[in-house]
């Protein structure tokens, strides 16, 4: 599971339709409705919310947002609740910049075009993020070759 802290117009097709999928298995296990994941680490940032399925609908929301300018149909309909347009979550620059490097090793494989006009730009956060000063998040298990 990717929950993507970046900015949803900085991600590739693959990244942003694989975190679409995610985002709403993690809907599901916040909300309850599964088994499987109750545990992962990337969805601790949102059960420290007081209504961590609204961080989630939220996080979504701004994927489904991206999805809407590039003309893809994502079902809002799947989302269990509304966004909260106020919710601003945090995430670390040490963290923004080590998916920022994951995403681009990503791309580098499989779009490479895409990599390379993302190297033109810096990392930016997805809109319900506001980015301060830290290391890597623990939660993350990510580790770049």
């Amino acid at each position: 599971m990717r929950l993507w802290s970046l900015d949803p117009a900085q991600l590739d097709r693959a990244a942003l339709v694989s975190g679409w999928r995610e985002g709403l298995l993690a809907q599901a296990v916040l909300l309850g409705r599964t088994k499987g994941y109750t545990r992962h680490p990337q969805l601790e940032r949102f059960r420290e919310l007081d209504e961590p399925a609204t961080g989630v609908i939220t996080w979504l929301a701004g994927l489904a947002d991206e999805a809407d300018r590039r003309g893809y149909r994502f079902d809002r309909t799947r989302l269990a609740g509304v966004a909260d347009e106020t919710l601003r979550m945090t995430v670390t620059d040490g963290q923004l910049a080590l998916e920022y490097q994951h995403l681009l090793a990503k791309c580098d494989q499989r779009a490479p075009e895409w990599a390379a006009r993302l190297r033109t730009e810096p990392a930016r956060p997805h809109p319900v993020f506001e980015v301060v000063e830290g290391p890597v998040a623990s939660w993350e298990r990510a580790v770049l070759p």
